[in-house]
C-alpha cells in the first residue's frame, strides 16, 4: 500500500493578515499530519475592484528560507515565483540558499507573473513578459544546474557570474514551470522537471487534466524529450468545514466548484488525478487554517491505504 501521489498544501497568502507564529504552527503541523510539501506564492500587492482595500503577502523568499529552517521533511517552493521580480542571477542564488537550508528539499516553481498592479507599485516592467521569462529562465536555470553563466540579453545580463558556493545538489533543485501557455511550454519544455496547472485551468477536475497534459507532451516531443520526464501537478480548490469561497489574488475565471464531501470521497477524487498522470498536488484549502489542515488528514490516511 503507498500513497498514489504527493500532496502538497498552498499556505496563507492575502486570505487574511497571518503572521509568523501562524505560519510556523501550521508547516509543523502539516508536516506532522503527512503532508508532502509546502507552498507559497511570489506576490506583492492586489487591488481589485470591490475590495475593501489592498492586500498583500509576505515576501515569499525570506517565508520560504523561514520555513525551510524549521521543517525537516517536507518539500517546500515558491507556487510560482515570478522571474518579473527578481534580477534572475539573484533568484538562482536565492533558491541555491533555500535548498541549502532546507538540506534539498526545494521546488522551484517558475511563471512570468500576470498581476499588473504590483508591476506597477514596485517598479517592475510589465511589457514583453513572456520574452524576459526566456531570458531570465536562460539565466537561472544555467546557474542551477552548471554553475556559470556569462549571457547578455535585450533584458537581462549575467556576465561571467557564477553561484559559489552550490547547493546540495549537484545539478540544482527541481524547476517547475506554472504555466499552460503554448509559447511558455515551448520555452521551458527542454529544460524542466514539472509543470503545474492552476485548478481553475483544470475546472477543479480530473476531467479536465487531459486536454492539458496532451498540450503538455506535445511540447516535450517537440523538444526531442521523452514526456514521461516532465511531471505532472495541479492545485486543487478543498472546501472544508467552515469554508465560505476562498479570498485569492488570482482574478475568478468563471463559477468553479470545490473538492468537498467526507474523507473518502475526497480520497476518491485524489486517487482519480492520479489515474490522470497527476504526481503531485497543491491543495488550496479553503478556509486556510491549522483546523483545515486537522481536518484533511483523515484523507491521507485512506490515500495512504491506496493500492500501489
Amino acid at each position: 500500500m503507498t500513497r498514489p501521489l504527493r500532496v502538497g498544501v498552498q499556505l496563507p497568502e492575502v486570505e487574511r493578515e497571518v503572521r509568523w507564529a501562524e505560519y510556523l504552527a501550521m508547516a509543523r503541523r502539516a508536516e506532522e499530519l503527512g503532508f508532502d510539501s509546502l507552498w507559497y506564492g511570489d506576490h506583492l500587492l492586489y487591488r481589485r475592484p470591490g475590495d475593501p482595500e489592498p492586500r498583500g503577502p509576505w515576501e515569499c523568499w525570506t517565508m520560504l528560507a523561514a520555513l525551510a529552517a524549521v521543517t525537516t521533511r517536507v518539500e517546500l517552493g515558491p507556487l510560482v515565483a515570478s522571474t518579473s521580480f527578481h534580477a534572475p542571477a539573484m533568484l538562482a542564488k536565492k533558491a541555491a540558499t533555500v535548498d541549502e537550508i532546507s538540506g534539498g528539499r526545494l521546488i522551484l516553481g517558475l511563471g512570468a507573473g500576470w498581476n499588473e498592479t504590483e508591476y506597477a507599485a514596485f517598479g517592475f516592467p510589465f511589457d514583453h513578459r513572456i520574452s524576459r521569462f526566456e531570458e531570465a529562465f536562460t539565466i537561472i536555470r544555467t546557474l542551477l544546474r552548471e554553475g556559470s553563466i556569462d549571457f547578455e540579453g535585450a533584458y537581462y545580463s549575467a556576465r561571467d557570474c557564477e553561484i559559489r558556493p552550490r547547493g546540495p545538489r549537484p545539478d540544482g533543485p527541481p524547476i517547475l514551470l506554472g504555466s499552460t501557455g503554448e509559447r511558455m511550454l515551448s520555452i521551458a519544455a527542454p529544460y524542466i522537471d514539472g509543470w503545474n496547472a492552476w485548478f481553475a485551468d483544470t475546472g477543479n477536475d480530473p476531467a479536465g487534466v487531459a486536454p492539458l497534459r496532451a498540450k503538455v507532451d506535445a511540447a516535450a516531443r517537440a523538444a526531442g524529450r521523452d514526456p514521461g520526464a516532465i511531471e505532472r501537478t495541479v492545485a486543487i480548490l478543498v472546501r472544508l468545514p467552515g469554508g465560505v469561497g476562498r479570498v485569492q489574488g488570482d482574478f475568478a475565471k468563471g463559477s468553479i466548484a470545490p473538492l468537498e464531501g467526507d474523507a473518502e470521497t475526497m480520497a476518491g477524487v485524489l486517487r482519480a488525478y492520479a489515474l490522470e498522470g497527476i504526481a503531485h498536488v497543491q491543495l488550496v484549502l479553503d478556509p486556510i487554517t491549522l483546523g483545515s489542515l486537522e481536518a484533511f488528514a483523515p484523507v491521507l490516511e485512506r490515500l495512504d491505504r491506496s493500492p500501489a
